[in-house]
């Protein structure tokens, strides 16, 4: 048996501070650790004082990283490439060089055994670079010129850059704090690119620059719940500048032909619609939920966009089925929908029978791959389920014949070895909340296994029963892993979503403790062996939980975790909080806002109670989840918990909110999390 070291802590100093709002005044001592320049001495010294005692008590556990780091390491094919993809002349992929971290993204014309064509290296661009992150890339119409945007911080705030491909010269044309949104026009000289406030990083406005001349500013959002950015349509006849809400939408076009005229609405936005365009051919297709809560798809001729009686379905609206996303085509038009909580692909052939495409796995996820060239007679699909790696088809929409393109090699991994099951707990309110679960074949299902228990539950995103090959080192070792379902996400539909969010938010954290609960009870997990992991506004999630039913669980991994809710949603001045009022609310102009999310927020609700063994990494230069809210929640837990139970805080200095940029540093700090957990489960509780 390892065990972890019990190096003393180090203490935050607490600093009398109130947070004022309209509704009532709250005591943060260790509002002191904000620093948004990221500068100050006290702050930094704090958090390297945690690294030094999260590398202290994990000393013990080095061999056992260093061992899960191979198995994860060996489960990556390195030598690796993209199916290509064709666009306008050439076949565009991404591959992976042996040994390298970063990808490189490359290109052959005409056909996929021409001489490649390398667009740009990821590894020698990452040069220097602690943290380096390609955001987005456009190749020029033309083919000559290729325009990126890259982050060598991991604060999402991107540099343009543009470079010559058949000189290899990089051009003078450059922008700093742009949002990684780009879009050339049909002369291949003017491109428009998304810009961020320099306080909130909001994407808030767009660019239009001409080569080598000048930058104009077309449009900037001044509503703060709204989002920018800006892309072209398939048929390459429209710029598009699309902003986005919690809840509506306004696509503004510019003829791509004719870059310098000014945008033009295609629908203003009204409350609560929600829209989004393509055009192929000589129609518009909208994904729209207007009268339609899981949303329909119609088509619209050009002059027609502002009558919606003009509007005719495609795909109508169903009660039981949530369109998430299409794909369009001269032929046909392929949609990702989502029914009994899985992703399904339903094809609609021009004058033919639509169909879906047929699924082998209990729990599964199956997404179009919206490919450039409108004029292919086949849809492009991906498919992985809980025990099978990713794989890509395409399938012939006439003769529905498919085509299997690539299943991503796992080497060492063999799918046979494997099961998986798709259950329902059932919540306080009777609410059936679905469940995937993977496990090896010959884990014992008797009430003795270990088990991770993941969620994520807001902003209508869908956690998915996919493929991932780091848990098989889990797996391996006899755990259970478990994905919860939770409200808040959109698996079963646009109102599992409405039923999770603002001043139903309780709704998932109840539904994550249900689903805990019926997995224990089914005995698929060990009571006292029981996990939970999860990220972002699945760190919110945790802290409630963590803080409402500590008991349910042995431990719990926590990545840069949203957990101090109040105070950031008060703060105008944070990243993300004004467009975040429809998600969570607005606690300075609602009273009522404010008391809810006080009654759940993570950081005010710390108790003076035994807690589980915690790990939480979090990244100095997050744009997402600011570092200061895990380590304020971790000194506060620290100062407050009755347990002996290790809880460590874990800051990449060098990244944000997605962690270590390169493939396998990012492979590391999953190592490391892994290595925490499987140690903890050796531990005697200390509570």
């Amino acid at each position: 048996m390892v065990q972890l070291s019990e190096a003393a802590p180090p203490v935050a100093a607490k600093k009398p501070y109130d947070v004022v709002s309209p509704h009532g005044v709250r005591s943060d001592p260790y509002y002191w650790m904000r620093d948004d320049a990221r500068v100050d001495p006290e702050v930094l010294a704090y958090l390297h004082a945690e690294n030094t005692h999260t590398e202290a008590v994990l000393a013990p556990v080095k061999e056992l990283e260093d061992q899960l780091f191979g198995e994860l390491r060996a489960r990556v094919k390195e030598d690796d490439a993209s199916v290509p993809v064709f666009d306008r002349g050439y076949w565009y992929y991404v591959r992976y060089e042996t040994g390298k971290q970063y990808p490189i993204y490359a290109r052959r014309r005409g056909t996929r055994d021409a001489p490649e064509e390398v667009l740009l290296d990821g590894n020698v661009l990452a040069t220097g670079h602690a943290f380096y992150k390609i955001g987005n890339y456009e190749v020029s119409p033309d083919g000559r010129l290729i325009a990126w945007a890259e982050d060598t911080v991991g604060r999402n705030q991107f540099t343009l850059r543009v470079k010559n491909l058949e000189t290899g010269g990089e051009l003078s044309d450059t922008a700093t704090n742009i949002s990684g949104s780009l879009a050339w026009a049909n002369d291949s000289h003017t491109l428009f690119f998304g810009g961020k406030d320099e306080v909130t990083l909001r994407a808030d406005r767009v660019f239009r620059h001409v080569l080598g001349g000048t930058t104009e500013l077309v449009h900037h959002e001044t509503d703060g719940q709204f989002y920018v950015g800006v892309g072209h349509t398939k048929s390459r006849r429209y710029i598009v500048i699309g902003m986005r809400s919690t809840t509506s939408a306004e696509s503004l076009l510019i003829d791509a032909d004719l870059p310098a005229t000014a945008p033009r609405a295609f629908l203003p936005r009204s409350s609560d619609h929600i829209y989004g365009i393509e055009h192929v051919g000589d129609r518009f297709i909208v994904r729209t939920n207007d009268h339609a809560k899981n949303f329909r798809v119609a088509e619209v001729r050009p002059g027609d966009e502002g009558n919606l009686a003009a509007w005719k379905d495609v795909i109508p609206h169903r009660a039981d089925t949530l369109v998430e996303g299409i794909a369009v085509y001269d032929r046909f038009l392929a949609a990702s929908v989502r029914t009994g909580g899985l992703r399904k692909v339903h094809v609609l052939p021009h004058g033919g029978e639509a169909f879906f495409i047929d699924a082998d796995d209990p729990a599964y996820v199956m997404n179009v791959a919206d490919t450039p060239d409108a004029t292919s007679p086949r849809v492009r699909f991906t498919y992985d389920s809980l025990t099978r790696p990713a794989s890509v088809f395409e399938l012939d929409v006439a003769t529905r014949e498919r085509e299997l393109l690539k299943q991503q090699p796992v080497p060492t991994f063999d799918p046979s070895l494997y099961a998986s099951e798709y259950v329902h707990a059932r919540a306080g309110d009777g609410t059936p909340v679905p469940v995937s679960i993977v496990y090896r074949k010959g884990t014992p299902l008797d009430g003795t296994a270990p088990m991770l228990v993941y969620g994520y539950g807001s902003y209508g995103i869908s956690q998915e029963p996919s493929f991932g090959a780091a848990r098989v080192s889990l797996l391996d070792r006899g755990w259970v892993y478990a994905i919860a379902h939770i409200r808040g996400g959109q698996e079963m539909g646009r109102a599992w979503y409405e039923d999770g969010k603002l001043q139903k938010k309780w709704n998932t954290f109840t539904d994550f403790i249900a689903a805990t609960e019926h997995l224990v009870e089914a005995r698929y997990g060990a009571p006292d062996k029981v996990f939970a992991m999860g990220g972002s506004a699945g760190g919110l999630l945790l802290g409630t939980v963590v803080n409402r039913r500590p008991d349910l669980y042995r431990g719990i991994i926590s990545f840069v975790p949203f957990v101090d809710v109040v105070t950031t949603m008060l703060d105008e001045s944070i990243p993300l909080t004004t467009n975040e009022y429809e998600e969570w609310g607005n606690p300075t102009a609602d009273k009522a806002a404010y008391e809810y999310m006080l009654s759940y927020s993570p950081y005010d609700n710390v108790g003076a109670h035994a807690y589980p063994a915690i790990y939480v990494r979090t990244g100095l230069w997050d744009s997402q989840v600011q570092y200061f809210e895990p380590a304020k929640w971790v000194a506060r837990l620290r100062a407050t918990k009755r347990d002996a139970n290790p809880l460590l805080l874990d800051t990449n200095m060098k990244a944000g909110h997605g962690g270590a940029s390169g493939r396998f540093d990012a492979l590391r700090e999953v190592a490391r999390a892994y290595a925490f957990a499987l140690a903890v489960l050796e531990q005697p509780d200390r509570r």
